[in-house]
């Protein structure tokens, strides 16, 4: 009796779909539409034999066939992946592109890339310094590699916690902190920023009342405008000026979580190497 051999494609749709808890997501991804996706997933049954998937409410949720089956095609995707990837290594030409919080770039890039490059002399980057929601979205549309942010809850299949650091109320050096009569000047990134929450969170749990004198979409604008006294900011040490000061007389906040997304389950080997590199970078830095 011969056997049925497995679409690797319909169960890399089956596995993205699952990881994304979404196989609308999971079209969406793969740009192709929800009924091409059904249509796989079907097929996908008729092999197997029997259900993969029950509904679960709104949801979907996995048969005790389907449990196993994602087990045996993440396997069968990581071999299939290994395999290009070995064959891939005897290229001397290709492209990796990383995306960068900005708050890490002075501190990351100059290592991290140093090094990248006496491994992979061959290989060109793509490097795109940006905010966490621009580099999020290139990931999950597969415009970017791999990207370094702070962890604000995005729901993304492929992420690794790093570690975190400590936010800290930054100030200039000769400008004393105002009144409380009067609402704190805040110099902050424009909505949505995680550490511009942190900020307000903090400061409406205290009762301390608060303004935002200036919005800008860098660190260095924020940096500038704290210097010039227009307000203080909240913000973790890394890249601080020497002319800017901590200022320890205002609420605690906790620390700030980073991450690193992928945009697939197994990366290439360079992908994987760069990860790395980062990693320890940032642990001899930040830990």
């Amino acid at each position: 009796m011969r056997l049925p051999t497995f679409d690797l494609d319909v169960l890399r749709t089956f596995v993205l779909g699952v990881d994304l808890h979404s196989f609308a997501k999971a079209a969406e991804r793969l740009g192709r539409s929800t009924s091409a996706i059904s249509a796989q997933l079907k097929k996908l049954e008729e092999q197997v034999g029997t259900p993969v998937l029950n509904k679960s409410g709104r949801g979907l949720a996995l048969t005790p066939v389907g449990e196993a089956l994602l087990g045996h095609a993440r396997r069968l995707l990581e071999l299939n992946d290994s395999i290009f990837d070995a064959l891939n290594q005897t290229r001397t030409e290709g492209t990796l592109r990383l995306g960068v919080q900005e708050d890490f770039g002075e501190w990351v890039l100059s290592d991290v890339l140093r090094r990248f490059a006496l491994l992979y002399p061959v290989i060109s980057l793509e490097v795109r310094i940006a905010r966490n929601a621009e580099l999020l979205t290139l990931v999950d549309s597969g415009n970017l590699d791999l990207a370094l942010t702070w962890a604000t809850g995005h729901a993304s299949p492929y992420v690794t916690r790093l570690g975190q650091t400590p936010m800290h109320w930054i100030g200039a050096h000769d400008k004393p902190l105002p009144s409380r009569k009067v609402p704190l000047p805040l110099v902050m990134f424009d909505a949505p920023c995680v550490l511009r929450s942190a900020a307000i969170e903090a400061l409406d749990r205290a009762g301390i009342a608060w303004r935002v004198a200036l919005t800008s979409p860098s660190v260095g604008g924020i940096w500038a405008a704290v210097d010039a006294g227009l307000g203080v900011t909240l913000r973790t040490s890394m890249g601080l000026p020497a002319h800017l000061r901590v200022l320890e007389e205002l609420p605690s906040v906790p620390s700030l979580a980073y991450e690193l997304h992928r945009n697939r389950q197994q990366p290439t080997e360079p992908v994987a190497q760069l990860a790395t590199l980062i990693r320890e970078s940032l642990e001899r830095h930040l830990l």
